[in-house]
């Protein structure tokens, strides 16, 4: 238990200093988009329960009784490609993804702004639109097939994996016009800000008070 007469210890550098979410303000169309993939995330993250599950199975089958089983094998990276590329959007409105530049942290929140900006722009949505233009010609095609596994005894319907390529690349694409407000917002006043990011601000009030905790 921390000596309440001791002085007080300050936050760690990383994580008080340098917060690792940018705090841009966010907007009404942005709030509403973030919580809708907010909700398909979290939705889709009890995917990850079954992949565990799956697994459980495999393993017993295989060591227990010696008996394998390719569909299970199947289901599981179905449900494990599923809950991973819906994952994706709602990691972006929640600036969970990694940051690697040092620089960008230290920098003040308009610049990191004008960065992210470029790096939407330039970068990211581009990369998701041709995502979108050549994934939904991929799951289309296996659609009209039918296509199944190619295993004998694989699961039918293989285009439904295929379709969450481009379900993920739109809902990244949604998620990248929702950071763009924000970054406008933050440096052009449009669309008109109103506060701080909710989700962001908890987690960095949380990330805190985690370090308050360990250096108590």
């Amino acid at each position: 238990m921390a000596d309440p007469n001791a002085s007080p210890q300050p936050h760690s550098v990383v994580e008080s200093d340098f917060v690792h979410h940018t705090e841009l303000p966010t907007t009404r169309p942005s709030l509403a988009i973030d919580r809708a993939l907010r909700w398909i995330g979290f939705a889709f993250s009890f995917l990850w329960l079954g992949v565990l599950g799956v697994i459980l199975v495999a393993v017993i089958g295989r060591y227990a009784f010696g008996a394998g089983s390719v569909m299970a094998e199947e289901i599981e990276w179905h449900l494990c490609g599923a809950a991973w590329l819906v994952g994706l959007s709602y990691t972006l409105v929640s600036d969970d993804h990694v940051r690697v530049d040092v620089i960008h942290e230290r920098l003040s929140v308009r610049k990191q702004a004008w960065i992210e900006l470029f790096g939407l722009l330039v970068l990211l949505l581009p990369f998701v639109l041709i995502g979108v233009y050549q994934s939904w010609p991929y799951f289309w095609s296996s659609y009209l097939k039918g296509e199944v596994s190619q295993a004998p005894a694989g699961l039918p319907y293989r285009w439904a994996i295929k379709f969450f390529l481009p379900l993920s690349f739109g809902l990244l694409a949604v998620a990248v016009v929702s950071r763009l407000m924000k970054c406008t917002a933050m440096l052009f006043g449009w669309p008109k800000p109103t506060g701080p990011d909710p989700i962001v601000r908890a987690t960095n009030v949380s990330a805190l008070g985690s370090d308050d905790r360990d250096n108590g």
